[in-house]
């Protein structure tokens, strides 16, 4: 019984980092452009010379 008085605040603290961490990345705007990086690998833009 005393492993749940440390578990569980462990558990709650991390799922609290969790939450800070997403919402960290959607202040950095890391999920703005989730198509553009998948297209650009698509795209040829170097002139090579052949």
């Amino acid at each position: 019984m005393t492993g749940l008085a440390f578990l569980i605040p462990i558990a709650l603290g991390m799922g609290l980092m969790g939450l800070f961490a997403f919402l960290w990345s959607m202040r950095e705007g890391q999920y703005d452009d989730m198509d553009g990086a998948a297209s650009r690998i698509l795209i040829d833009d170097e002139d090579e010379p052949r």
